[in-house]
């Protein structure tokens, strides 16, 4: 699960003091109250423990990137404009800063609690984390083993010293680090007793007795080894990498006294952005700039030092090295990267979720081409209670089929082996114009798509990377086929990516249509990003930056004008522009019922008297990431509902490329219409916001337990096997271009 949206620090214009912030929180703030969402699953009895222990490596993995990417932009902020302020709180960058230091020390430690407690819970169901002293005699002479022959010769020890620089620390590498001091023994002095002593968790370590440390000394943990050695003896019993370093850290400096241990990582500022260089100059080539840029990544400045255990004249010591403040040095009891956890052989199947596989959809005939299935009918796929599966056979008959004359394709997270990319080569290769507008800049997913993109062009795929300066978060494809009397077209829409891994991990939907409306702005869609022209004029689909917020905007003044008798839902993952906020405010000050269904940053405070008071803020944490994208405005036959790509935040409104599609079939629009209610009566896994931006996890009570996820787990998602044929595809292509029987 990626961590809950990731938007570039920017200020909207309009003058601080003029801003009403009573109904208003900090993006930052509300985003860790998300993350305490995510926490609290792994405290739920109802899960298996493995699935809890999931959610503690996802809010920590979260958190990291939180760290990298949001503290990082301010901190740079910081040092570029400190008097700026976040129009949603009133704060500056360095106050922001230490207010989310403030909030995420205490998560931390909540954090740590329930890792101890699950690892007890695991150990009673045959699940055993080893500390090294705790390890059998026969376990103990294994681990030494595999130690000598696989650990030691890998590791790089260093001390830091007049003679011995610091060295660079990479982002979110573990090292094993040590205060040392010498010990007035001779080097290499026979058998020396190892005196790592104690519990060694891989957590600090402090020695008593022990002179003032004069160096440091410092081991990498090496990222080619496996986080976890099982250990024999049977059942699922296991001792991490780090820890067995960490026990050997007095042999490994065997001319010093340990004083004080810990296994460490840096996090680093990873937020890379285009402005840095001006590639057009230096770089010209588009490729070679990005994968310029990805070597920075690991080499920026530090903003957040943790240590496992307590080690506090190491972390000191660390700290003026990397120069750091205290708030942002982080003592855990938890190991620092959780990902071991799947590392881990021989678990018990229970602990596990039940395997979910999603469904090929039964309204729709496998053995029939998915393109004139399409022609009669608008197709919704529901990830991942839908396999991907039909969408991905529409790209595969199309790559074979002799008609079809071209496919373009957004492209902005792909799968490490993508059946969408393979199709689009065979494709290329089969003599089709393949048009892929690849965002290189997809965050921590850039080396795999400049990977992909060679691979496409070398195929004869035609790669474009978008207009300048904005990124293409657009989900759109469109393919274009010879038919009789003139060409047809089908588009898909969609609110996730075009990634098959993450199409059984998120809720998402992917619509294709025949609809000549929306296939005709798809079309204008391509020839504007093929000549870099990110405003131009559509009829139906919704399309950022230039266009999507005025469109938006409009539609919630058409439900302003409708006071009480006004309705509005959206589903997102976000909401933090203040435009939208404050047009928001303003419907519910008119008496608009305003339903945000919004699974991370909410930075609307609803129930605010005056202000909000017609709001509601829902959140849904479950086991799939709530991840689609829904519009709705008004209710009823006259309902405007879009699938969109984009979150109501400024990055997505203002500064990337963006499409929403309009639902025109009564089909699907009832059912997503159904689709937004069930989500506000679930009682199970929703949360419920109040207008101190405080969080409550809502419960059946007596009430029937409602859990959206759950039912359509359990439950066919049914549409009509059979519908009334659209009209030809040769009448509408006739209609279109206004030529006549």
């Amino acid at each position: 699960m990626p961590f809950g949206g990731r938007e570039e620090i920017h200020v909207e214009n309009a003058p601080i003091a003029k801003r009403d912030m009573s109904y208003t929180q900090n993006r930052e703030l509300s985003w860790l109250k998300f993350n305490e969402r995510v926490l609290a699953q792994a405290t739920d009895p109802g899960l298996p423990l493995m699935e809890r222990m999931r959610f503690v490596s996802i809010f920590t993995s979260n958190l990291d990137e939180f760290f990298m990417v949001r503290v990082g932009s301010l901190i740079d902020m910081d040092m570029l404009a400190p008097d700026e302020k976040d129009n949603k709180s009133g704060m500056t960058p360095k106050e922001q800063v230490s207010a989310i230091c403030e909030a995420v020390r205490p998560l931390v430690e909540r954090r740590d609690a329930i890792y101890r407690d699950l690892t007890g819970e695991l150990d009673n169901a045959g699940v055993t984390e080893a500390g090294f002293d705790a390890l059998t005699s026969s376990q103990k002479a294994y681990v030494q083993e595999y130690y000598k022959e696989n650990i030691r010769p890998l590791l790089s020890p260093q001390v830091i010293d007049r003679s011995h620089p610091f060295p660079h620390l990479k982002n979110k590498a573990l090292y094993a680090a040590a205060l040392l001091t010498l010990s007035g023994k001779p080097a290499g002095g026979g058998k020396e007793k190892d005196k790592s002593g104690g519990k060694q968790s891989g957590g600090g370590k402090q020695v008593s007795g022990g002179k003032q440390p004069s160096v440091l000394g410092i081991v990498d943990v090496p990222s080619a080894l496996p986080r976890v050695i099982a250990l024999p003896g049977g059942g699922a019993r296991y001792i991490r990498t780090e820890v067995v370093i960490a026990a050997h850290l007095k042999k490994i400096f065997k001319i010093y006294d340990v004083s004080e241990q810990a296994i460490i990582s840096i996090t680093r500022n990873a937020d890379i952005s285009l402005s840095e260089e001006h590639y057009d100059e230096e770089n010209p080539d588009f490729l070679n700039y990005m994968r310029t840029l990805l070597k920075k990544r690991d080499r920026l400045a530090p903003v957040r030092l943790e240590l496992e255990g307590k080690a506090p004249r190491l972390a000191k010591r660390l700290s003026e090295f990397l120069k750091l403040d205290g708030e942002r040095v982080f003592a855990c009891a938890c190991p620092l990267k959780l990902d071991y956890i799947d590392q881990i052989e021989k678990v018990p199947g229970q602990l596990f979720n039940a395997p979910h596989t999603p469904v090929y959809p039964d309204y729709l005939i496998a053995e029939k081409p998915i393109w004139e299935q399409v022609a009669q009918r608008d197709v919704l796929l529901f990830y991942p209670y839908q396999s991907m599966q039909p969408f991905l056979d529409l790209l595969r008959q199309s790559a074979k089929d002799p008609d079809v004359l071209s496919i373009k394709i957004t492209i902005y997270r792909l799968a490490r082996n993508s059946a969408i990319a393979k199709a689009l080569c065979a494709a290329a290769e089969n003599g089709k114009e393949v048009t892929v507008l690849m965002e290189l800049r997809a965050r921590f997913d850039e080396q795999n798509n400049i990977d992909w993109s060679m691979e496409l062009e070398e195929a004869g795929c035609r790669i474009i990377y978008g207009p300048e300066n904005l990124k293409c978060h657009a989900k759109l494809c469109l393919i274009t086929r010879r038919e009789r009397g003139g060409l047809g077209y089908i588009a898909q829409i969609g609110t996730g990516n075009y990634n098959e891994k993450t199409s059984t991990l998120y809720t998402d939907f992917c619509m294709m249509t025949a609809d000549p409306a929306i296939t005709r702005d798809a079309v204008s869609f391509f020839d504007n990003m093929l000549i870099g022209n990110s405003a131009g004029e559509y009829d139906k689909l919704l399309v950022a930056p230039f266009a999507m917020k005025n469109r938006i905007i409009a539609m919630i003044d058409e439900q302003i004008a409708r006071g009480a008798e006004g309705r509005i839902r959206i589903k997102a993952n976000s909401i933090t522009d203040r435009e939208l906020i404050d047009k928001l405010s303003e419907a519910s000050c008119a008496g608009v019922r305003i339903d945000l269904i919004i699974r991370g940053i909410c930075c609307i405070l609803p129930g605010v008297p005056g202000k909000t008071e017609n709001i509601t803020v829902t959140s849904v944490v479950g086991r799939f990431l709530e991840h689609s994208r829904i519009y709705a405005f008004g209710a009823g036959l006259e309902m405007k509902l879009y699938l969109s790509s984009a979150d109501f935040m400024t990055r997505n409104q203002d500064r990337r490329v963006e499409v929403g599609g309009p639902v025109r079939s009564p089909e699907l629009k009832k059912f997503l219409a159904e689709y937004l209610e069930l989500l506000l009566a679930d009682n199970t896994r929703a949360w419920r916001q109040d207008s101190e931006g405080i969080y409550t996890r809502l419960a059946p009570g007596d009430a029937e337990p409602i859990d959206v996820q759950g039912w359509y787990m359990a439950h066919p998602i049914e549409f009509a096997k059979s519908v009334a044929p659209r009209e030809t595809l040769n009448r509408r292509i006739r209609r279109w271009w206004g030529f006549r029987k």
